[in-house]
């Protein structure tokens, strides 16, 4: 219910969100694939892949990896930009603005590369 109430809020006072996009649960991004948007959900899990190629941070929600339905996906190269650094954010409620895509294992998942592209609740 606290949830349903902080996406009210969001939407009407128009943080973050374009008139024509939608705000969503990281339960519904599925749906959304290939879309705009803005999904909300809380960090249920997060982690730096620092040994990884491009050295991503995955936020995690609507689940623990590996049985997350949602994915935020920061690379490498835009890290920096991000204080605190991402994973800080596991166990806060997140929203994330941009285009909806597929992750591996058929997850959806969005790429952000600015701090103006996620707010931390």
């Amino acid at each position: 219910m606290k949830f349903l109430v902080t996406l009210c809020v969001l939407s009407l006072l128009g943080i973050g969100v374009a008139a024509a996009q939608p705000t969503i649960g990281a339960d519904n991004a599925q749906s959304f694939i290939g879309k705009d948007a803005t999904v909300c959900g809380k960090v249920e899990s997060a982690r730096f892949n620092e040994n990884s190629d491009g050295q991503p941070t995955f936020l995690y929600m609507g689940g623990k990896f590996p049985a997350h339905k949602f994915g935020i996906r920061i690379n490498g190269e835009h890290r920096g930009q991000f204080s605190p650094a991402p994973e800080e954010n596991e166990g806060k409620m997140v929203c994330a603005t941009g285009r909806v895509g597929r992750a591996p294992g058929n997850r959806a998942e969005m790429v952000i590369t600015s701090p103006s592209e996620m707010t931390v609740m």
